[in-house]
């Protein structure tokens, strides 16, 4: 986390920097982690292509994610590399710094609260936090499970009530959607109401807990399911149970039906 993080970085280290100076050379950044030290990124670490022009690939006020090639603390010196970052580590570091951010944010927001330095507050729960979790993954279990699950790994009950009432505030829990396409016939003088009840009961009796779910006509026979959940695991889950209790109860009363995914 950036409260206690160390003040170089290492050789092999991903950094988020900001570009300072664009030169013909290459470019000066500045660290965000570390304190704002400087680091040059030399024009032969921007890309493996011929590079005509520098600003083709980097710019003033850019954020870029480099690898650190070499570090010399006595003289000040740390050289850094964008071509040998891959996309994937680009995307991983940035995702992680902005959670690290916004974690730290949270933590502002809770040592307010409490009226505590905010290093007091990350010595009492944010090690623990990011110990068991992930330090922004515990605000969002507080979030989503309450302060149950902040008390278990030895935070105060008081300071866990502070800090799911700053997550349930501050944090939009993620969702997902997923839909699905039920075919139902059912060839009764009433079958347009018996699949209407189907829909309803299976809706009552299945387990739609922590789910959003919503029914709609497509065009007859065709019915959609959509459900709405915190991750896709769960989504697809109550997807198909809701499909089978709808078939189901159409099938019992004489009808056919067949789902399929969507998506």
């Amino acid at each position: 986390m950036v409260l206690i993080k160390q003040e170089w970085p290492e050789v092999g280290d991903l950094v988020i920097a900001t570009v300072e100076t664009v030169t013909d050379y290459g470019a000066y950044v500045r660290l965000d982690e570390y304190n704002n030290k400087i680091g040059l990124l030399h024009i032969s670490e921007i890309s493996s292509s011929w590079i005509r022009n520098v600003r083709d690939y980097v710019w003033e006020g850019q954020k870029v994610v480099l690898k650190v090639l070499r570090v010399d603390q006595e003289k000040g010196h740390i050289d850094l590399s964008l071509r040998r970052v891959t996309k994937r580590e680009k995307i991983d570091k940035m995702l992680s710094w902005k959670r690290e951010r916004k974690a730290e944010a949270l933590l502002r927001s809770v040592a307010e609260r409490v009226s505590l330095p905010l290093e007091q507050v990350y010595e009492k729960a944010g090690v623990l936090m990011e110990k068991e979790y992930g330090l922004y993954e515990g605000f969002e279990k507080a979030a989503k499970e309450g302060p149950e699950i902040l008390t278990k790994i030895g935070v105060s009950k008081d300071l866990a009530d502070v800090i799911t009432e700053v997550a349930k505030g501050k944090i939009r829990p993620p969702t997902v959607k997923v839909k699905g396409i039920v075919e139902l016939r059912c060839l009764r003088p009433d079958g347009a109401k018996v699949i209407k009840e189907a829909f309803l009961n299976a809706k009552k009796t299945e387990k739609v807990k922590d789910s959003k779910v919503q029914f709609y006509v497509v065009a007859a026979p065709k019915y959609a399911i959509e459900v709405q959940a915190d991750n896709y695991k769960h989504a697809e889950a109550t997807l198909q149970r809701l499909a089978d209790a709808v078939i189901s109860y159409v099938v019992k009363a004489g009808g056919q039906g067949i789902f399929r995914r969507e998506g």
